[in-house]
């Protein structure tokens, strides 16, 4: 026995200290009842906290979330802008996973692998974001690479979004029955309502975000848009927001005195604490792109509190920009935002030395969105003239068990002439292509567009309709790298992507609402010469359902390994004990 039980000591360990360094964590979604803007309603917590806890990790961590669904409707869990390399499998939406049912749970299995930056998680199904679920990631360099600043003093993350006093299951029925959702309830902040900086429009009795910072040092920001549907400009009283990473990828330092924030983005900006601290000072995240007199309610307010504070926040808000009519100078910000060519990601090789610029594009789509439609007497939203219908098999499962008539490779390369209509059409995208991307908005309202499993460049941005010459004004050196982008109400924005992660990865509209009514599709990349090097096998734990639904276990649960090497100290210990009696004796 003794011999045996140090071979497995001497493998485990083996093991545990070869690898990247694992990180298990366990997530409880359940409904709370909480008034973050006065009206009690239910929210959807993690682990008892809304928001959720941060997952903070580093580069090539190995992360296990075992997520136990104590909702009422079933769940998944997705994780954008990490893009699960050969593992579309723990992608969590429903063209790669079954749902976890409720009171059951699945443990999500992927590494972060060469990512750095700020991140969010949430759950993707049934509209269930806007009762919340979120969460931050942070994704640390390891020490070996440098930052292109100063390191902060301190990380500070913000979850901001519009918030509806309808919980999300009211808000689904609002859409399905024909109608917008109308002007939000309010902004929230860390899941709090807004400072009562002003008495007619903010109830009394509201709590609110506080901030604490001491004078002279310098915080990073992470500030991430979490809402349904409305863009948000964010701002500092008297602060100015260095610009510094974009969904992991470091940019070239700009100063502002405000920033807009799309659904689904994510910045992160250096602020330092300059100022004399003659009292608090705002922190703001205001609707934008809307008639803000109509829309002044839709404000969050935090309080930045400096520890020689000598007052309390008064006066006026700090101004939002005065462009509203002007969306050409709006436009001029996300135009503005560069990559740092010269700094290193999770690699030690420059972030540009990827020459995009010179890669000779394979495939070129281009993407409409309209405003809805009925079809077949549903409230539908569509790209390209469809409105997509998840399918009720997974599409990589279904391609692994021959599953026909799953979906459908046929997902046009352009806008159509046709009635719209719903169906099942995925684009059949080649591995190792290099394609280009036009996103057409000929919605009327601010869209943001989302890809799972990879990063763009984000290369073009104008208002009118795409046309072959807009080529000529592309940008083919720094554009920045990013996984969700903003396109304005009738215009475009061009990406180009290098598709060399195999799998099945989800491109969508990320307001929930468009989203909701069918705005995605997914793009399957397969690689023909497969040999398990570029593609995972599904993880042991996968769930069935749909035409697989007979393989599923009667009992759907899962969880990581059950000794994990973080555990390993105690199982050493243990061991050490059993050896220590076996030789007494």
């Amino acid at each position: 026995m003794a011999p045996l039980l140090l071979i497995h000591i001497a493998l485990f360990s083996t093991l545990c200290f070869a690898a990247d360094p694992s990180v298990f964590l366990d997530f409880k979604l359940s409904y709370i009842t909480l008034s973050p803007l006065g009206v009690p309603q239910r929210v959807i917590a993690v682990n008892g906290a809304f928001p959720g806890p941060v997952v903070n990790v580093t580069t090539n961590y190995n992360v296990n979330i075992n997520v136990h669904n104590q909702l009422d409707e079933n769940l998944l869990m997705t994780w954008p802008g990490i893009q699960m390399r050969r593992n579309s499998w723990q992608d969590g939406v429903l063209g790669t996973n079954c749902p976890i049912h409720p009171k059951k749970n699945f443990t999500y299995r992927f590494q972060v692998k060469d990512q750095i930056g700020s991140f969010f998680y949430f759950p993707s199904l049934n509209f269930q974001r806007a009762s919340g679920g979120f969460g931050p990631i942070i994704i640390n360099n390891r020490n070996i690479i440098a930052i292109p600043f100063a390191h902060p003093d301190a990380d500070i993350v913000l979850l901001v979004g519009d918030w509806y006093t309808k919980n999300h299951t009211a808000l689904r029925t609002t859409l399905e029955s024909g109608e917008e959702l109308g002007m939000p309830d309010g902004v929230l902040i860390n899941g709090k309502g807004p400072y009562r900086y002003n008495s007619t429009l903010v109830p009394d009795g509201i709590e609110y975000e506080i901030i604490n910072v001491d004078p002279g040092k310098t915080y990073r920001f992470r500030v991430h848009n979490v809402g349904t549907s409305t863009s948000l400009n964010f701002r500092i009283e008297g602060h100015n927001l260095l610009l510094v990473e974009t969904e992991g990828f470091y940019t070239t330092q700009q100063n502002f005195t405000s920033f807009d924030i799309h659904v689904g983005q994510s910045y992160s900006f250096l602020v330092t604490m300059d100022q004399n601290a003659t009292k608090d000072y705002y922190i703001v995240a205001s609707a934008r792109f809307v008639n803000e007199t109509v829309w002044e309610r839709v404000t969050g307010v935090a309080i930045l509190h400096y520890s020689n504070s000598k007052g309390p926040a008064s006066g006026p808000l700090p101004v939002a920009p005065s462009d509203i009519y002007n969306q050409w100078s709006a436009m001029n910000q996300p135009r503005a935002i560069r990559q740092n060519t010269t700094a290193s990601g999770a690699r030690p090789n420059p972030q540009g030395s990827f020459h995009y610029g010179s890669i000779n594009v394979t495939d070129t789509y281009v993407i409409q969105s309209l405003p809805p439609v009925r079809i077949d007497g549903k409230f539908r939203a569509t790209l390209n003239g469809i409105s997509f219908v998840n399918p009720d098999t997974p599409i990589r499962l279904a391609d692994l068990h021959k599953v026909k008539g799953a979906y459908k490779l046929d997902f046009p390369n352009k806008p159509h002439d046709r009635t719209p209509h719903m169906d099942r059409s995925v684009i059949n995208a080649t591995y190792k292509g290099f394609i280009e991307i036009i996103l057409q908005n000929n919605d009327t309202k601010m869209q943001s567009f989302h890809m799972n499993g990879y990063a763009f460049f984000v290369v073009g941005m104008d208002f009118g309709v795409w046309s072959e010459n807009s080529r000529n004004n592309y940008n083919k050196w720094d554009a920045i790298s990013r996984s969700t982008t903003e396109v304005y109400p009738g215009g475009w924005t061009a990406v180009l992507v290098s598709l060399d992660n195999v799998g099945v990865w989800n491109l969508r509209v990320e307001n929930l609402d468009r989203w909701y009514l069918g705005q995605e599709t997914y793009m399957r990349i397969i690689n023909p010469e497969e040999n398990g090097k570029t593609e995972m096998v599904p993880p042991d734990n996968v769930i069935y359902c749909g035409a697989l639904q007979s393989l599923q276990k009667e009992s759907q649960s899962s969880s990581a390994m059950a000794l994990h090497c973080g555990n390993f100290k105690l199982f050493l210990t243990l061991a050490i004990t059993i050896l220590a009696l076996y030789f007494h004796f």
